[in-house]
C-alpha cells in the first residue's frame, strides 16, 4: 500500500498544474457555496432579530393630520388618541390582548448628581413589557405596575447603559434622577438587543399626562391581536382596524396621513417572503458555483485518464490487472479531491466566522440588517461530499473504460 500513495505522490508532483486545477475546482465550489449561503443567512438573520426585540404580533397606531376634507371637517386637523379609544377597539376586535397607549419625549435630559444623559422618555402602562418585550432580571428591581398607574406615582424604569453613565459604581435602585425638573426613583433597570443611541426610559402613563400636556392626547396606541396567523388575515383586520377608527375619529378611511399603522406580524411576513425568495436565489447560485466545480473536476479527470490511457496499456502488459489500476485512480482522485475540498470549506467557514466576529465586536450592532451570517455545518459537509463523490465517479467511468481496453490497443493510443 505504501509502494501505492508513493506513486500517486509521485504523479501528483510530476502534473502540478493539472492537480491545482483540479483541485482549485473543487476548493472554488465549496468555498462560494459557503460565502453564498453565510451572506444570504446573514441578511436574514439580522432582519429577523430586527422584528424579535418585540412581540411578531404587534399592531401600533400613530395619530396625523388629516389630508383631506371630510363630511364638511376641514383637511388639516390633528388626530387625538384618549382613554375611549381601548373600549372602543376592545370591543370591535375581541382578539386584541395586550393593550399599552403611549406619550413620548424625545431627547429628554435626565440626571443624577453632576452626572447627566439624554433619553427617549415614555409614559407607558405596564401591558407595554409584555407587547415590547422589555425585561428586566432578577436583582433590577420591576416595571411599572398597576398601582404606579392608580396614584401616578413619580417612578421610572431605566436602561442598563442609562444606568451605567449616570450612577457609575452606585447601586441605581432606589436612587432619584432628575428629569425635566421633576424627581423620579428608579425602581426597575432593564436590559434588551435594540440597544439605540437614545434608550427609552419608562414612567406611568397617568403620571407623564399629569406633567406634560394631557390635551395632545395619546402619541401612539400599541396593542398585541391574537389568531392571526396568515397575510390575508392580517390585511382583513388592517382594513376594518383603520375603517373603525376612522368612523371614531372622524376621517376619509382613505386617508392615510390622518392615522399611520404598523402591523409587525404582516410586515415580518412579508420581510420574510423577500428573504425566501433571496435564499432561494442564493441556493441556485450556489448549487450553480457547486456544479461548475463538479464539471470542471469532471473534465480534469476526464483528460487525466485519456492521457495514461498508453501508461495503463503498459501496466497491463507488465502484469498489472484492471483492479489495481482502477484502485490508484481512484485514490488519486479521493487524494486530491478530500484534500481541496477540505481547504473550500475551511477557508469558507473560516471567512463566515471573522466576518460574524468582525460584526460582533464592532460595538452597537443590534439593529444591522446583516448578523451572524455562519453556514449549519450539515450543509457544508453535505457539499463537499456530494463533490468528493463527483470526483470519484469522474475518475470512475473513464478509468474503467480506459483498463477494459487490451493492452496492444491501449499502447497504440495517443
Amino acid at each position: 500500500m505504501f509502494d501505492v500513495w508513493r506513486e500517486i505522490f509521485s504523479t501528483i508532483k510530476k502534473n502540478k498544474l493539472r492537480t491545482f486545477l483540479t483541485g482549485f475546482s473543487m476548493a472554488w465550489g465549496i468555498f462560494m457555496l459557503i460565502l453564498l449561503l453565510g451572506a444570504g443567512n446573514g441578511l436574514k438573520n439580522g432582519v429577523s432579530s430586527n422584528f424579535g426585540n418585540s412581540a411578531k404580533n404587534t399592531v401600533s397606531l400613530w395619530p396625523g393630520k388629516t389630508s383631506m376634507p371630510y363630511q364638511g371637517l376641514q383637511k388639516g386637523r390633528r388626530i387625538k388618541f384618549d382613554a375611549n379609544d381601548e373600549f372602543f377597539l376592545k370591543r370591535e376586535f375581541p382578539n386584541i390582548s395586550y393593550y399599552s397607549p403611549s406619550i413620548s419625549r424625545w431627547n429628554t435630559v435626565i440626571s443624577y448628581g453632576k452626572e447627566y444623559g439624554t433619553n427617549s422618555l415614555r409614559g407607558i402602562t405596564p401591558d407595554y413589557a409584555v407587547i415590547e418585550n422589555v425585561e428586566i432580571k432578577a436583582g433590577k428591581g420591576r416595571f411599572i405596575n398597576e398601582s404606579d398607574i392608580k396614584e401616578a406615582r413619580k417612578v421610572i424604569v431605566i436602561h442598563q447603559k442609562t444606568a451605567d453613565g449616570l450612577f457609575r459604581e452606585v447601586p441605581p435602585l432606589g436612587k432619584y434622577v432628575i428629569v425635566d425638573k421633576v424627581a423620579y426613583q428608579v425602581i426597575g433597570i432593564y436590559e434588551d438587543d435594540n440597544m439605540n443611541q437614545l434608550p427609552d426610559v419608562f414612567i406611568p402613563l397617568t403620571t407623564a399626562l399629569r406633567i406634560y400636556n394631557p390635551e395632545d392626547g395619546f402619541g401612539q396606541i400599541s396593542f398585541m391581536v391574537e389568531d392571526l396567523v396568515t397575510q390575508d388575515a392580517n390585511d382583513e383586520f388592517d382594513q376594518n382596524m383603520r375603517a373603525n377608527m376612522a368612523v371614531r375619529h372622524a376621517f376619509d378611511v382613505s386617508d392615510r396621513r390622518a392615522m399611520w399603522v404598523w402591523n409587525k406580524l404582516k410586515n415580518y411576513m412579508q420581510t420574510m417572503g423577500i428573504f425566501n425568495g433571496i435564499n432561494l436565489f442564493v441556493w441556485v447560485i450556489g448549487i450553480g458555483t457547486l456544479i461548475a466545480g463538479v464539471v470542471g473536476v469532471s473534465n480534469i479527470m476526464l483528460i487525466t485518464v485519456k492521457e495514461r490511457t498508453k501508461e495503463f496499456g503498459i501496466r497491463k502488459s507488465l502484469g498489472a490487472t484492471p483492479f489495481s489500476i482502477l484502485k490508484l485512480i481512484l485514490l488519486e482522485a479521493l487524494l486530491i479531491t478530500s484534500f481541496f475540498g477540505y481547504i473550500g470549506m475551511i477557508a469558507g467557514v473560516g471567512l463566515t466566522e471573522l466576518i460574524n466576529s468582525a460584526i460582533s465586536s464592532g460595538g452597537n450592532n443590534d439593529m444591522s440588517v446583516f448578523k451572524n451570517p455562519t453556514v449549519d455545518i450539515s450543509v457544508v459537509i453535505a457539499a463537499t461530499m456530494v463533490l468528493i463523490i463527483s470526483g470519484l465517479l469522474a475518475g470512475y467511468f473513464p478509468a474503467k473504460k480506459a483498463v477494459s481496453i487490451k493492452p496492444i490497443e491501449a499502447l497504440r493510443y495517443e
